[in-house]
């Protein structure tokens, strides 16, 4: 009988994932809650009345994904921001002050970000390069494939009867496939360069090139070096945010969460700005380099990505299906020789 029921607990599970037509980055925005990052006050700094004026506002009703706590070793002597991810990861660390607690919450970046999600973008890919001509190369080669991409992509067809399938507040729901370049040595985005590298630190930004694809409420699904980030991949990550979402909770998707002060809640119930117009986007790509006089080596056209958790942590797009259809086979052998019984 126990195997009986775990039978059916899979048919309602499968049964309520294909009754959702809603894309995973359009459920990620209307239902994830971003995750929060720490930050760790030194015993000291938090008795600072300076410091608890200042932090005052975060800690009564923040709009940023962030809690504040104190640390429990007196030796401590900087304050600590820690990753949402991986509490044992640091993000920063220094004297805490009104610049240096803007810093970490915010940064013209982060503000681009949250500016082209409200607009209705499905998915951003921030790809951050130091302008060197292989850079711009990979850049270019990317952002082709990703208006390839934009055309050829579909949208689930939405049933507006279904109330399994209902949007939340917000933009329209629309097919776009965004990008945005970050010089990766702007003093200004540095905490957001780690961020979108990942918990695991697999990527160090300082020497290497990369691009993380952003959705929903600041959520980062992977992080790429540019060298290695190919068709297969783009196109993977991206017609999985655009597909159904075939998997309800959040912490069963790949990915991780970036630090944004906003009130997702207002933010998505206030009307939505007017589009901006390619001229009036702002950009903080970085100036492009003099070429080197040698002849820079050729970067591979193809190569399999195999990136370590968390950085791609399935296949994306196939993982739901997949788990979807072998349930369903296993429905069709079991269930009729159950009822017989």
């Amino acid at each position: 009988m126990p195997y009986k029921r775990l039978i059916l607990l899979i048919a309602l599970c499968t049964t309520s994932a294909l009754a959702c037509t809603i894309p995973v980055f359009r459920f990620a925005l209307d239902r994830w809650e971003a995750d929060k990052f720490h930050l760790v006050l030194p015993p000291a700094v938090a008795k600072d009345p300076a410091i608890q004026d200042l932090l005052r506002p975060m800690r009564a009703n923040g709009k940023a994904n962030l809690d504040i706590t104190t640390s429990k070793d007196p030796a401590q002597q900087e304050a600590v921001l820690l990753s949402s991810r991986d509490s044992d990861k640091k993000i920063w660390s220094g004297k805490l002050d009104a610049a240096t607690l803007a810093a970490a919450l915010d940064s013209p970046g982060r503000q681009k970000i949250v500016q082209q999600i409200l607009a209705g973008d499905s998915l951003i890919w921030v790809i951050a390069d130091n302008g060197s001509p292989v850079d711009v190369a990979e850049v270019q080669r990317i952002e082709k494939r990703l208006k390839f991409l934009e055309q050829v992509a579909a949208l689930p067809i939405q049933d507006p009867n279904d109330p399994d399938s209902q949007l939340g507040p917000g933009p329209p729901l629309k097919l776009k496939f965004a990008t945005l370049r970050l010089n990766r040595n702007d003093p200004a985005e540095q905490i957001l360069l780690r961020m979108l590298a990942g918990p695991q630190a697999a990527i160090d930004p300082a020497t290497t090139s990369f691009a993380s694809v952003v959705f929903g409420r600041g959520r980062v699904l992977g992080a790429w070096p540019l060298n290695i980030l190919d068709d297969a991949a783009l196109e993977n990550a991206c017609m999985f945010l655009v597909g159904r979402c075939g998997c309800r909770l959040k912490n069963e998707n790949p990915g991780w969460d970036i630090l944004l002060n906003l009130d997702w809640e207002k933010a998505l119930a206030a009307p939505q700005p007017a589009e901006l117009k390619p001229a009036d986007a702002p950009s903080s790509a970085p100036a492009p380099v003099p070429a080197p006089a040698a002849k820079p080596a050729a970067v591979p056209e193809t190569v399999k990505i195999v990136p370590e958790k968390p950085q791609a942590e399935v296949q994306p797009g196939k993982g739901p299906y997949i788990a979807t259809m072998a349930a369903g086979l296993a429905l069709l052998v079991v269930i009729p020789r159950w009822l017989r019984k």
